[in-house]
């Protein structure tokens, strides 16, 4: 069957299309910015991919048309799908059908980590010999890829909130029906979807709503958003992480980077590993109680995350130049900002960090977000923000108050000259988008060879 995808470079899209070519179809797509990790994944995998919106792409016909739900009426190529009366299908729907089917889904939901979380648990499975299939929105390190149909029934799932697409605006995780479902967090977010909070967790609860009484509801203590959801109605047994909750950590370094971890108040195990921060630790638990209700015991879930190495655009070690070490990390929310920047503040000490912020998702543009801003770069010693001519809000107004010397440019050259005028050997670096920001991780670490 020939399978043609619009928005394919999307994480989740791109995902996609690696399990359609792995099911033996014949996969094109095309997208409006072909641009890496996805792109580069996707070539190596054979999958042709065509820039723009043409509606010849679709031409001959393909058999299915899988469309992203960043495409709107108005766009070309849905116009042309439409009126031709060719077969199409949303993304999530499309995987429910020909991949979740029959097997033994573990989701990990959220505002924050799910990425990280769901790329921790695939590879805890694998560590465990379970061989499990997996679809995520970014690349976990240890597999090189972001998806793959696996060769047993376990199938670890990232389960996003955003919507399905221009025609389904239910969630893309209503779709997925886990049996072992994990919440880690919620907080306002996709104002460009959702009007509050309260229609995000009607959400979460419609996927609650999903998961059998023989499965497996994990979620921290501490998320009061997320015990609204249950109260709302939970008909599974539900484990709780965190402070008071039956699965907790025990620091053993400030960074977050060694834990020894406890369920029902006895030690399991410890984790020694790269990541810092205490996101990270929380979702390590949450990665556990996951991992321990398919049959892997915690000691072994601890030994295979100490080998874990997290996720491409992860607070990625991305070049070491002159001393100063450069950083791509995905943080485009405030508290994931501020989480990213407390964890590598307590690894490096007093080294200067200096953060340098695209504010670039829906939510940033629409300037939900924006009074969180000056306070979620607190860690930092410096920090620079890209402010594009096509906000629509004024961002320097926003980061006025902050107590961090601060920058405002409104090129990447601005930003490359500021950074380097201040970074010296020992400087750690960090840059936060949820996309490509030009390429300014590699033009930066060449301006400071120069």
């Amino acid at each position: 069957m020939h399978i043609h995808i619009l928005g394919i470079c999307g994480t989740f899209m791109g995902s996609l299309a690696v399990l359609a070519k792995e099911l033996g179809h014949r996969v094109t797509g095309s997208d409006a910015n072909v641009y890496p990790p996805m792109s580069t994944q996707l070539q190596a995998q054979g999958i042709e991919l065509m820039q723009g919106y043409d509606p010849a792409h679709l031409e001959p016909a393909p058999d299915l048309v899988v469309v992203g739900n960043a495409l709107s009426r108005g766009n070309p190529a849905v116009e042309y799908v439409l009126n031709k009366g060719l077969p199409y299908v949303s993304g999530p729907q499309w995987l429910a059908d020909h991949v979740l089917q029959g097997r033994w889904v573990l989701a990990a939901a959220g505002t924050h980590g799910k990425t990280t979380t769901s790329s921790m648990l695939a590879w805890v499975l694998e560590h465990a010999g379970m061989s499990p299939g997996f679809l995520i929105g970014g690349v976990p390190q240890n597999f090189g890829v972001s998806a793959r149909l696996g060769g047993t029934p376990f199938f670890v799932v990232e389960a996003d909130e955003y919507d399905s697409a221009f025609f389904d605006k239910r969630s893309k995780f209503v779709h997925y029906h886990p049996r072992t479902a994990i919440l880690n967090n919620l907080e306002f977010d996709h104002a460009d979807i959702f009007p509050d909070l309260a229609a995000i967790e009607r959400q979460f609860h419609h996927l609650v709503r999903t998961i059998p009484g023989e499965g497996l509801v994990i979620h921290p203590t501490s998320e009061t958003a997320l015990k609204r959801v249950i109260d709302m109605g939970c008909w599974t047994p539900v484990q709780t992480t965190g402070e008071g909750g039956q699965w907790q950590a025990r620091l053993l370094s400030d960074d977050g980077s060694h834990f020894e971890v406890l369920f029902d108040g006895k030690a399991q195990g410890t984790v020694d590993w790269e990541l810092t921060g205490q996101h990270n630790v929380a979702n390590a638990l949450a990665c556990l109680a996951a991992a321990r209700h398919v049959g892997v015991v915690p000691e072994l879930g601890c030994a295979a995350l100490s080998a874990f190495k997290s996720v491409k655009r992860r607070m990625e070690k991305v070049a070491e130049v002159q001393g100063v070490t450069i950083y791509d990390d995905f943080a485009h929310h405030p508290t994931a900002i501020a989480t990213t920047l407390d964890g590598l503040r307590k690894r490096v000490g007093d080294a200067k960090v200096i953060a340098v912020v695209e504010p670039r998702s829906n939510s940033m543009k629409l300037g939900a977000h924006r009074d969180g801003l000056p306070e979620s770069v607190v860690q930092a010693d410096n920090v620079f923000w890209y402010a594009p001519p096509n906000l629509g809000w004024d961002l320097a107004a926003t980061v006025a108050s902050s107590t961090v010397p601060t920058q405002v440019c409104d090129s990447l050259e601005a930003i490359i000259e500021g950074v380097k005028a201040i970074a010296t050997p020992g400087t750690q670096v960090v840059v936060m988008s949820n996309g490509g920001f030009g390429g300014l991780h590699g033009k930066l670490a060449k301006a400071l060879e120069g």
